[in-house]
Protein backbone atom coordinates (compact mmCIF):
# COMPACT_ATOMS: atom_id res chain seq x y z
CA UNK A 1 0.00 0.00 0.00
CA UNK A 2 1.23 3.76 -0.72
CA UNK A 3 0.61 6.61 1.60
CA UNK A 4 0.43 9.89 0.63
CA UNK A 5 1.05 13.24 2.35
CA UNK A 6 0.17 16.36 0.55
CA UNK A 7 0.76 20.08 1.91
CA UNK A 8 -1.41 21.49 3.92
CA UNK A 9 -3.26 24.29 2.47
CA UNK A 10 -5.65 25.11 5.07
CA UNK A 11 -5.15 29.19 6.36
CA UNK A 12 -2.05 29.77 8.64
CA UNK A 13 -1.46 25.55 8.85
CA UNK A 14 2.39 25.16 8.73
CA UNK A 15 2.29 21.64 10.01
CA UNK A 16 2.73 18.42 7.88
CA UNK A 17 0.96 15.24 8.48
CA UNK A 18 4.28 13.35 9.05
CA UNK A 19 8.04 13.98 10.14
CA UNK A 20 10.49 12.29 8.55
CA UNK A 21 10.77 10.19 11.95
CA UNK A 22 7.11 8.91 11.56
CA UNK A 23 7.78 7.98 7.62
CA UNK A 24 10.16 5.90 8.88
CA UNK A 25 7.65 4.40 11.28
CA UNK A 26 5.35 4.24 8.27
CA UNK A 27 7.80 2.30 6.13
CA UNK A 28 8.60 -0.13 9.19
CA UNK A 29 4.99 -1.26 8.92
CA UNK A 30 5.51 -1.84 4.91
CA UNK A 31 4.24 1.53 3.59
CA UNK A 32 5.24 3.21 0.70
CA UNK A 33 5.61 6.72 1.35
CA UNK A 34 4.86 9.37 -1.40
CA UNK A 35 5.57 13.14 -0.05
CA UNK A 36 4.58 16.36 -1.65
CA UNK A 37 6.80 18.62 -2.51
CA UNK A 38 7.44 21.23 -0.03
CA UNK A 39 5.32 19.66 2.16
CA UNK A 40 7.37 19.88 5.41
CA UNK A 41 8.85 22.93 4.56
CA UNK A 42 7.36 25.25 6.89
CA UNK A 43 7.85 22.69 9.44
CA UNK A 44 11.54 22.47 9.14
CA UNK A 45 11.17 19.22 7.31
CA UNK A 46 13.52 19.87 4.04
CA UNK A 47 12.55 17.27 0.92
CA UNK A 48 16.19 15.93 1.30
CA UNK A 49 14.52 14.47 4.93
CA UNK A 50 12.06 12.75 3.99
CA UNK A 51 13.78 11.19 0.71
CA UNK A 52 17.06 10.63 3.28
CA UNK A 53 14.29 7.98 5.04
CA UNK A 54 12.91 6.13 2.06
CA UNK A 55 10.18 8.32 0.68
CA UNK A 56 9.32 9.68 -2.74
CA UNK A 57 9.25 13.38 -3.54
CA UNK A 58 5.59 13.56 -5.78
CA UNK A 59 3.42 16.45 -6.56
CA UNK A 60 0.44 18.01 -4.82
CA UNK A 61 -1.48 16.22 -7.21
CA UNK A 62 0.28 12.82 -7.46
CA UNK A 63 -0.17 12.88 -3.43
CA UNK A 64 -3.77 12.81 -2.98
CA UNK A 65 -4.68 10.72 -6.41
CA UNK A 66 -2.06 8.70 -6.66
CA UNK A 67 -2.16 6.51 -3.23
CA UNK A 68 -3.93 3.97 -1.81
CA UNK A 69 -3.88 6.43 1.87
CA UNK A 70 -3.94 10.30 2.06
CA UNK A 71 -2.78 11.26 5.22
CA UNK A 72 -3.98 14.60 6.41
CA UNK A 73 -3.61 17.20 9.35
CA UNK A 74 -6.58 19.47 8.34
CA UNK A 75 -9.67 17.99 6.37
CA UNK A 76 -9.49 18.37 2.57
CA UNK A 77 -11.13 21.59 1.65
CA UNK A 78 -14.16 22.16 -0.23
CA UNK A 79 -13.20 25.66 -1.27
CA UNK A 80 -9.33 25.14 -1.97
CA UNK A 81 -7.79 27.20 -4.99
CA UNK A 82 -8.33 25.08 -8.02
CA UNK A 83 -11.60 23.43 -7.04
CA UNK A 84 -12.23 20.79 -3.98
CA UNK A 85 -9.43 18.99 -2.62
CA UNK A 86 -11.82 15.74 -1.96
CA UNK A 87 -12.11 15.63 -5.79
CA UNK A 88 -8.24 14.88 -6.24
CA UNK A 89 -8.52 11.61 -4.03
CA UNK A 90 -8.44 8.78 -6.06
CA UNK A 91 -12.18 7.25 -5.47
CA UNK A 92 -12.57 3.97 -3.15
CA UNK A 93 -9.17 5.34 -1.32
CA UNK A 94 -8.83 6.00 2.92
CA UNK A 95 -8.67 9.64 4.10
CA UNK A 96 -7.13 9.95 7.69
CA UNK A 97 -7.21 13.44 9.21
CA UNK A 98 -8.67 16.26 11.60
CA UNK A 99 -12.32 15.95 10.13
CA UNK A 100 -15.10 17.86 12.56
CA UNK A 101 -18.15 16.11 11.47
CA UNK A 102 -20.21 17.40 13.24
CA UNK A 103 -19.37 21.18 11.54
CA UNK A 104 -18.49 19.76 8.41
CA UNK A 105 -21.83 18.27 6.86
CA UNK A 106 -21.24 18.97 3.56
CA UNK A 107 -17.87 17.55 3.94
CA UNK A 108 -19.25 13.55 4.89
CA UNK A 109 -21.28 13.81 1.63
CA UNK A 110 -18.09 14.78 -0.33
CA UNK A 111 -16.62 11.93 0.93
CA UNK A 112 -19.35 9.41 0.21
CA UNK A 113 -20.12 11.00 -2.95
CA UNK A 114 -16.39 9.96 -3.95
CA UNK A 115 -17.13 6.47 -1.89
CA UNK A 116 -14.64 7.01 0.40
CA UNK A 117 -13.14 5.54 3.58
CA UNK A 118 -12.47 8.37 5.74
CA UNK A 119 -10.94 7.83 9.57
CA UNK A 120 -11.50 10.89 11.86
CA UNK A 121 -8.21 11.79 14.16
CA UNK A 122 -10.74 14.39 16.39
CA UNK A 123 -13.25 11.17 16.46
CA UNK A 124 -11.16 8.46 18.35
CA UNK A 125 -11.92 7.82 21.61
CA UNK A 126 -10.18 9.01 24.52
CA UNK A 127 -9.85 5.72 26.52
CA UNK A 128 -6.62 4.05 27.80
CA UNK A 129 -6.09 1.51 25.42
CA UNK A 130 -6.18 4.79 22.57
CA UNK A 131 -3.57 6.78 24.37
CA UNK A 132 -0.89 6.44 21.25
CA UNK A 133 -3.23 7.60 18.78
CA UNK A 134 -5.23 10.43 20.35
CA UNK A 135 -3.71 12.97 18.55
CA UNK A 136 -6.27 16.04 20.60
CA UNK A 137 -4.52 15.32 23.73
CA UNK A 138 -0.91 15.91 21.65
CA UNK A 139 -2.31 19.03 19.51
CA UNK A 140 -4.18 20.21 23.06
CA UNK A 141 -0.73 19.95 24.67
CA UNK A 142 1.11 22.27 22.26
CA UNK A 143 -1.52 24.39 22.46
CA UNK A 144 -1.89 25.08 26.30
CA UNK A 145 2.27 25.54 26.53
CA UNK A 146 2.29 28.23 23.29
CA UNK A 147 -1.06 30.01 25.12
CA UNK A 148 1.43 30.79 28.00
CA UNK A 149 3.98 31.42 25.65
CA UNK A 150 2.00 33.84 24.06
CA UNK A 151 0.97 35.77 26.60
CA UNK A 152 4.23 35.92 28.68
CA UNK A 153 5.14 38.26 25.22
CA UNK A 154 2.13 40.44 25.68
CA UNK A 155 2.23 40.73 29.85
CA UNK A 156 4.14 43.89 30.46
CA UNK A 157 5.67 42.12 34.12
CA UNK A 158 7.73 39.08 35.16
CA UNK A 159 6.01 36.19 35.22
CA UNK A 160 7.87 35.05 39.00
CA UNK A 161 8.31 37.74 41.50
CA UNK A 162 11.68 39.66 41.92
CA UNK A 163 13.06 41.47 44.30
CA UNK A 164 15.84 44.02 42.91
CA UNK A 165 17.83 46.91 45.36
CA UNK A 166 14.64 48.71 43.07
CA UNK A 167 12.02 47.53 44.44
CA UNK A 168 9.97 44.20 44.58
CA UNK A 169 7.57 43.12 41.89
CA UNK A 170 4.76 40.50 42.62
CA UNK A 171 4.57 37.33 40.88
CA UNK A 172 1.83 37.13 38.12
CA UNK A 173 -1.58 35.77 38.86
CA UNK A 174 -2.58 33.58 36.25
CA UNK A 175 -6.30 31.96 35.90
CA UNK A 176 -6.88 29.15 33.90
CA UNK A 177 -10.55 27.98 33.05
CA UNK A 178 -11.11 24.50 31.89
CA UNK A 179 -8.63 21.93 33.32
CA UNK A 180 -8.21 19.93 30.18
CA UNK A 181 -5.12 18.75 28.35
CA UNK A 182 -4.35 22.27 27.14
CA UNK A 183 -5.23 23.54 29.91
CA UNK A 184 -3.10 21.33 32.59
CA UNK A 185 -0.66 21.93 30.07
CA UNK A 186 -1.01 25.64 30.32
CA UNK A 187 -0.97 25.24 34.43
CA UNK A 188 2.51 23.38 34.14
CA UNK A 189 4.11 25.84 31.70
CA UNK A 190 2.65 29.15 33.80
CA UNK A 191 3.80 27.50 37.27
CA UNK A 192 7.27 26.69 35.62
CA UNK A 193 7.64 30.52 34.79
CA UNK A 194 6.62 31.22 38.43
CA UNK A 195 3.44 32.36 38.33
CA UNK A 196 0.33 32.56 40.96
CA UNK A 197 -2.04 29.74 39.62
CA UNK A 198 -5.30 29.25 39.41
CA UNK A 199 -8.06 27.01 38.03
CA UNK A 200 -11.66 26.55 37.47
CA UNK A 201 -13.01 23.35 35.79
CA UNK A 202 -16.69 22.26 35.90
CA UNK A 203 -15.34 18.73 36.43
CA UNK A 204 -14.19 18.11 40.38
CA UNK A 205 -12.35 14.92 39.26
CA UNK A 206 -9.80 17.34 37.93
CA UNK A 207 -9.13 19.15 41.00
CA UNK A 208 -6.13 16.78 42.37
CA UNK A 209 -4.65 17.41 38.92
CA UNK A 210 -4.74 20.95 39.36
CA UNK A 211 -3.11 20.74 43.01
CA UNK A 212 -0.73 18.33 41.58
CA UNK A 213 0.87 21.31 39.56
CA UNK A 214 1.04 23.61 42.21
CA UNK A 215 -2.55 25.17 41.31
CA UNK A 216 -5.25 26.63 43.26
CA UNK A 217 -8.97 24.72 42.28
CA UNK A 218 -11.55 27.50 42.38
CA UNK A 219 -15.20 26.14 43.61
CA UNK A 220 -18.49 27.99 43.17
CA UNK A 221 -21.31 27.06 46.13
CA UNK A 222 -23.56 25.31 43.98
CA UNK A 223 -23.03 20.82 43.89
CA UNK A 224 -23.08 19.85 40.46
CA UNK A 225 -21.09 17.68 38.26
CA UNK A 226 -19.76 18.70 34.75
CA UNK A 227 -18.07 15.67 34.04
CA UNK A 228 -19.25 14.85 30.08
CA UNK A 229 -17.70 11.82 29.75
CA UNK A 230 -15.05 11.29 27.80
CA UNK A 231 -12.76 13.69 29.31
CA UNK A 232 -15.15 16.75 28.27
CA UNK A 233 -17.46 18.85 30.24
CA UNK A 234 -21.34 19.23 29.40
CA UNK A 235 -23.67 22.20 29.57
CA UNK A 236 -24.43 23.21 33.34
CA UNK A 237 -27.81 24.15 34.75
CA UNK A 238 -28.20 28.47 34.72
CA UNK A 239 -27.90 28.46 38.34
CA UNK A 240 -24.40 26.86 38.28
CA UNK A 241 -23.63 29.24 35.21
CA UNK A 242 -24.57 32.10 37.17
CA UNK A 243 -22.43 31.28 40.54
CA UNK A 244 -19.56 30.33 37.88
CA UNK A 245 -19.86 34.50 36.57
CA UNK A 246 -20.20 35.39 39.79
CA UNK A 247 -17.00 33.89 40.89
CA UNK A 248 -15.34 35.02 37.35
CA UNK A 249 -16.06 38.44 37.98
CA UNK A 250 -14.37 38.67 41.69
CA UNK A 251 -11.35 36.91 39.97
CA UNK A 252 -10.74 39.62 37.73
CA UNK A 253 -10.48 42.22 39.89
CA UNK A 254 -7.12 40.07 41.06
CA UNK A 255 -5.68 38.16 37.42
CA UNK A 256 -3.31 39.23 35.46
CA UNK A 257 -3.65 36.79 32.59
CA UNK A 258 -6.58 34.50 32.02
CA UNK A 259 -6.15 31.34 30.09
CA UNK A 260 -9.74 30.11 28.55
CA UNK A 261 -9.67 26.47 27.41
CA UNK A 262 -13.66 25.12 27.56
CA UNK A 263 -15.18 23.47 24.57
CA UNK A 264 -17.94 20.98 24.53
CA UNK A 265 -18.00 18.63 21.75
CA UNK A 266 -20.38 19.18 18.68
CA UNK A 267 -21.40 22.95 19.89
CA UNK A 268 -19.95 26.08 20.19
CA UNK A 269 -17.78 26.96 22.65
CA UNK A 270 -19.48 28.16 25.84
CA UNK A 271 -19.36 32.05 26.76
CA UNK A 272 -17.06 32.02 29.84
CA UNK A 273 -15.35 35.67 29.88
CA UNK A 274 -18.11 38.38 29.05
CA UNK A 275 -17.42 42.17 27.97
CA UNK A 276 -17.77 43.69 32.00
CA UNK A 277 -14.92 40.91 33.37
CA UNK A 278 -12.92 42.55 30.63
CA UNK A 279 -13.56 45.95 31.74
CA UNK A 280 -12.79 44.79 35.50
CA UNK A 281 -9.29 43.75 34.27
CA UNK A 282 -6.39 46.03 35.27
CA UNK A 283 -4.82 47.65 32.15
CA UNK A 284 -2.03 45.39 30.86
CA UNK A 285 -3.58 42.16 31.41
CA UNK A 286 -4.16 39.48 29.07
CA UNK A 287 -6.59 36.97 27.73
CA UNK A 288 -5.79 34.24 25.45
CA UNK A 289 -8.50 32.48 23.89
CA UNK A 290 -7.87 28.54 23.10
CA UNK A 291 -11.28 28.11 21.83
CA UNK A 292 -11.17 30.89 19.50
CA UNK A 293 -11.72 28.48 16.57
CA UNK A 294 -15.00 27.55 17.70
CA UNK A 295 -16.60 31.18 18.50
CA UNK A 296 -14.29 31.93 21.76
CA UNK A 297 -14.81 31.68 25.14
CA UNK A 298 -14.11 35.53 25.87
CA UNK A 299 -16.97 37.78 24.31
CA UNK A 300 -14.49 40.14 22.48
CA UNK A 301 -12.30 37.52 21.46
CA UNK A 302 -11.67 38.11 17.02
CA UNK A 303 -10.66 34.90 15.10
CA UNK A 304 -6.97 34.74 14.25
CA UNK A 305 -6.46 38.16 15.59
CA UNK A 306 -4.77 40.04 18.75
CA UNK A 307 -7.27 43.08 20.30
CA UNK A 308 -6.79 45.43 22.94
CA UNK A 309 -10.15 46.07 24.23
CA UNK A 310 -10.18 48.73 27.86
CA UNK A 311 -6.38 48.14 27.89
CA UNK A 312 -6.64 44.15 27.84
CA UNK A 313 -4.93 42.06 25.03
CA UNK A 314 -7.38 39.66 24.06
CA UNK A 315 -5.38 36.71 21.89
CA UNK A 316 -7.81 34.66 19.15
CA UNK A 317 -5.17 33.02 17.66
CA UNK A 318 -6.23 29.68 16.23
CA UNK A 319 -2.93 28.05 14.72
CA UNK A 320 -1.33 28.18 18.38
CA UNK A 321 -0.33 24.36 17.58
CA UNK A 322 1.13 25.33 14.22
CA UNK A 323 3.10 28.03 15.24
CA UNK A 324 5.03 25.07 16.77
CA UNK A 325 4.89 23.33 13.54
CA UNK A 326 8.24 20.85 13.97
CA UNK A 327 7.62 19.36 17.10
CA UNK A 328 3.37 19.28 16.25
CA UNK A 329 4.33 17.25 13.21
CA UNK A 330 6.42 15.00 14.32
CA UNK A 331 3.75 14.04 17.26
CA UNK A 332 0.69 13.97 15.00
CA UNK A 333 3.24 11.72 12.77
CA UNK A 334 3.44 9.17 15.52
CA UNK A 335 -0.20 9.40 16.59
CA UNK A 336 -0.90 8.51 12.79
CA UNK A 337 1.76 5.61 13.35
CA UNK A 338 0.13 4.09 16.01
CA UNK A 339 -3.28 4.22 14.71
CA UNK A 340 -1.80 2.61 11.32
CA UNK A 341 -0.54 -0.30 12.93
CA UNK A 342 -3.72 -0.99 14.95
CA UNK A 343 -5.19 -1.02 11.18
CA UNK A 344 -2.74 -4.00 10.75
CA UNK A 345 0.03 -1.93 8.83
CA UNK A 346 0.55 -2.92 4.88
CA UNK A 347 -0.04 -6.40 5.06
CA UNK A 348 -2.79 -6.96 7.08
CA UNK A 349 -4.92 -3.87 6.52
CA UNK A 350 -8.41 -4.08 7.55
CA UNK A 351 -10.97 -1.51 9.66
CA UNK A 352 -12.47 -3.94 11.88
CA UNK A 353 -16.14 -2.74 13.24
CA UNK A 354 -15.37 -4.73 16.56
CA UNK A 355 -12.36 -2.87 17.17
CA UNK A 356 -13.88 0.37 19.37
CA UNK A 357 -10.97 2.27 18.31
CA UNK A 358 -11.30 2.03 14.58
CA UNK A 359 -15.21 2.18 14.83
CA UNK A 360 -14.72 5.21 17.16
CA UNK A 361 -12.78 6.96 14.54
CA UNK A 362 -14.85 6.04 11.37
CA UNK A 363 -16.59 8.62 9.99
CA UNK A 364 -17.81 7.63 6.24
CA UNK A 365 -17.15 4.21 4.59
CA UNK A 366 -18.23 3.27 1.17
CA UNK A 367 -20.27 5.79 0.23
CA UNK A 368 -21.82 5.94 3.92
CA UNK A 369 -22.30 7.69 7.05
CA UNK A 370 -20.77 5.94 9.66
CA UNK A 371 -20.51 9.01 11.99
CA UNK A 372 -21.77 8.78 15.24
CA UNK A 373 -20.39 5.37 16.10
CA UNK A 374 -22.43 3.41 18.17
CA UNK A 375 -22.49 4.05 21.69
CA UNK A 376 -20.88 0.60 23.28
CA UNK A 377 -22.36 -0.80 26.08
CA UNK A 378 -21.62 -1.80 28.99
CA UNK A 379 -20.92 -5.33 29.32
CA UNK A 380 -23.33 -6.93 31.40
CA UNK A 381 -21.75 -8.09 35.20
CA UNK A 382 -21.79 -11.90 35.92
CA UNK A 383 -24.62 -13.81 37.65
CA UNK A 384 -23.76 -13.96 41.91
CA UNK A 385 -22.56 -17.06 42.68
CA UNK A 386 -24.45 -19.28 44.97
CA UNK A 387 -24.65 -18.49 48.12
CA UNK A 388 -23.42 -21.85 49.82
CA UNK A 389 -19.94 -22.52 48.44
CA UNK A 390 -19.53 -25.38 46.78
CA UNK A 391 -17.77 -28.31 48.38
CA UNK A 392 -14.04 -29.11 47.70
CA UNK A 393 -13.21 -32.25 45.98
CA UNK A 394 -11.50 -34.45 47.46
CA UNK A 395 -8.00 -34.97 46.99
CA UNK A 396 -6.94 -37.86 44.52
CA UNK A 397 -4.19 -40.14 45.80
CA UNK A 398 -1.38 -38.41 43.32
CA UNK A 399 -2.26 -34.95 43.81
CA UNK A 400 -2.32 -35.82 48.02
CA UNK A 401 1.27 -34.20 49.53
CA UNK A 402 3.01 -36.26 51.43
CA UNK A 403 2.34 -34.08 54.73
CA UNK A 404 -1.73 -34.10 53.82
CA UNK A 405 -1.18 -37.83 54.07
CA UNK A 406 0.63 -37.93 57.17
CA UNK A 407 -2.18 -35.54 58.67
CA UNK A 408 -4.74 -37.90 57.28
CA UNK A 409 -2.84 -40.95 59.20
CA UNK A 410 -2.74 -39.11 62.28
CA UNK A 411 -6.48 -37.67 62.64
CA UNK A 412 -6.11 -34.61 60.79
CA UNK A 413 -3.63 -32.74 62.13
CA UNK A 414 -0.16 -32.18 60.88
CA UNK A 415 2.92 -33.87 63.38
CA UNK A 416 5.30 -31.59 65.00
CA UNK A 417 8.58 -32.93 64.34
CA UNK A 418 9.26 -35.39 61.25
CA UNK A 419 10.24 -38.92 61.87
CA UNK A 420 13.85 -38.06 60.58
CA UNK A 421 14.24 -35.09 63.22
CA UNK A 422 13.13 -37.64 65.83
CA UNK A 423 15.53 -40.37 64.54
CA UNK A 424 18.75 -37.29 64.90
CA UNK A 425 17.60 -36.33 68.63
CA UNK A 426 17.65 -39.51 69.29
CA UNK A 427 20.94 -40.28 67.88
CA UNK A 428 22.27 -37.10 69.25
CA UNK A 429 20.43 -38.12 72.72
CA UNK A 430 22.49 -41.20 72.95
CA UNK A 431 25.68 -39.89 71.71
CA UNK A 432 25.65 -37.57 74.75
CA UNK A 433 24.69 -40.57 77.59
CA UNK A 434 27.90 -43.12 75.81
CA UNK A 435 29.98 -39.88 76.04
CA UNK A 436 28.97 -39.07 79.52
CA UNK A 437 28.70 -42.25 81.72
CA UNK A 438 31.54 -44.24 79.47
CA UNK A 439 34.54 -41.95 79.91
CA UNK A 440 37.74 -41.81 82.22
CA UNK A 441 38.46 -39.00 84.59
CA UNK A 442 40.37 -37.00 81.36
CA UNK A 443 37.68 -38.95 78.92
CA UNK A 444 34.93 -37.45 80.98
CA UNK A 445 35.55 -34.22 80.96
CA UNK A 446 36.72 -34.30 77.70
CA UNK A 447 33.11 -35.38 76.61
CA UNK A 448 31.88 -32.87 78.57
CA UNK A 449 32.93 -30.16 76.84
CA UNK A 450 32.44 -31.88 73.75
CA UNK A 451 28.62 -31.75 74.76
CA UNK A 452 28.86 -28.38 75.72
CA UNK A 453 29.80 -27.69 72.03
CA UNK A 454 27.86 -29.95 70.87
CA UNK A 455 24.30 -28.32 72.57
CA UNK A 456 25.40 -25.25 71.46
CA UNK A 457 25.74 -26.79 67.97
CA UNK A 458 22.04 -28.37 68.02
CA UNK A 459 20.82 -25.13 69.39
CA UNK A 460 22.39 -23.25 66.96
CA UNK A 461 20.87 -25.24 63.88
CA UNK A 462 17.18 -25.42 65.30
CA UNK A 463 17.18 -21.66 66.25
CA UNK A 464 18.69 -20.78 62.83
CA UNK A 465 16.24 -23.17 60.41
CA UNK A 466 13.61 -21.41 62.64
CA UNK A 467 14.68 -17.92 61.92
CA UNK A 468 15.28 -18.44 58.37
CA UNK A 469 12.54 -20.60 57.13
CA UNK A 470 9.56 -18.46 59.76
CA UNK A 471 10.91 -15.21 58.74
CA UNK A 472 8.35 -13.67 55.47
CA UNK A 473 10.13 -14.06 52.12
CA UNK A 474 10.12 -10.32 52.16
CA UNK A 475 12.36 -9.66 54.70
CA UNK A 476 15.34 -11.68 53.27
CA UNK A 477 17.06 -9.18 52.13
CA UNK A 478 17.40 -7.05 55.30
CA UNK A 479 17.96 -10.07 57.25
CA UNK A 480 21.04 -10.51 55.14
CA UNK A 481 22.77 -7.75 57.30
CA UNK A 482 22.31 -9.69 60.52
CA UNK A 483 23.47 -13.22 58.77
CA UNK A 484 26.72 -11.02 57.09
CA UNK A 485 27.40 -9.73 60.96
CA UNK A 486 27.19 -13.82 61.97
CA UNK A 487 29.32 -14.82 59.52
CA UNK A 488 32.20 -12.62 60.24
CA UNK A 489 32.46 -13.77 63.73
CA UNK A 490 32.86 -17.03 62.53
CA UNK A 491 34.95 -15.51 59.99
CA UNK A 492 37.15 -14.10 63.31
CA UNK A 493 36.83 -17.87 65.02
CA UNK A 494 38.29 -20.25 61.97
CA UNK A 495 40.96 -17.87 61.84
CA UNK A 496 41.22 -17.62 65.92
CA UNK A 497 41.04 -21.66 65.63
CA UNK A 498 43.70 -22.65 62.78
CA UNK A 499 46.08 -20.28 65.10
CA UNK A 500 45.73 -21.80 68.34
CA UNK A 501 46.01 -25.09 66.73
CA UNK A 502 49.14 -24.99 64.40
CA UNK A 503 50.51 -28.54 65.62
CA UNK A 504 46.80 -29.85 64.35
CA UNK A 505 46.54 -30.42 60.97
CA UNK A 506 42.49 -31.29 61.14
CA UNK A 507 41.96 -28.08 63.20
CA UNK A 508 43.71 -25.92 60.78
CA UNK A 509 41.68 -27.50 57.70
CA UNK A 510 38.40 -27.21 59.45
CA UNK A 511 38.95 -23.37 60.74
CA UNK A 512 40.06 -22.67 56.85
CA UNK A 513 36.58 -24.34 55.55
CA UNK A 514 34.79 -22.22 58.28
CA UNK A 515 36.57 -18.96 56.86
CA UNK A 516 36.06 -20.04 53.29
CA UNK A 517 32.17 -20.75 53.54
CA UNK A 518 31.80 -17.66 55.55
CA UNK A 519 33.67 -15.78 53.41
CA UNK A 520 31.04 -16.85 50.66
CA UNK A 521 27.96 -16.44 52.78
CA UNK A 522 29.39 -12.68 53.43
CA UNK A 523 30.15 -11.65 49.04
CA UNK A 524 26.53 -12.90 48.48
CA UNK A 525 25.39 -11.32 50.90
CA UNK A 526 26.46 -7.66 50.31
CA UNK A 527 26.11 -8.36 46.21
CA UNK A 528 22.70 -8.94 47.12
CA UNK A 529 22.08 -5.87 49.64
CA UNK A 530 24.15 -3.64 46.39
CA UNK A 531 21.46 -5.24 43.67
CA UNK A 532 18.38 -3.61 46.74
CA UNK A 533 19.72 -0.84 47.63
CA UNK A 534 20.72 -0.16 43.53
CA UNK A 535 16.20 -0.41 43.32
CA UNK A 536 16.09 2.68 45.01
CA UNK A 537 18.58 4.80 43.01
CA UNK A 538 16.93 7.88 40.70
Amino acid sequence: MRLGIPVETYPLEQRVAASPAAVERYRKLGFEVAVARNAGADASFPDSAYEAVGATIVDQAEAFGGVDVVLKVRAPRLDAEGGSEVDLIREGATLISFVAPAQNEDLLKAFCARNLTVLAMDQVPRITRAQSMDALSSMANIAGYRAVVEASNEFGSFFTGQFTAAGKVPPAKVLVIGAGVAGLAAIGAARGLGAIIRAFDTRESVRDQIKSLGGEFLTVEIEESGDGGGGYAKVMSPEFIEAEMALFREQAKDIDIVITTALIPGKKAPLLWTRDMIEIMKPGSVVVDLAAENGGNCEVTVADQKVVVDGVTVIGYTDLTSRMANVASDLYGTNLAHLLKELGGAEGWNVDHENEVLRGALVAEKGEVMWPAPKVEPKAAPAPAATQPPAKPAATPQAASPKAATAAATGGSPPIFSQKAIAIGAALALLWVVLRFTSGTTGATAASIFVQHLTVFVLACFVGWQVIWSVTAALHTPLMSVTNAISGIIVIGGILMGMKNVDSGAATFIGALAVLFATINIVGGFQVTRRMLRMFHK
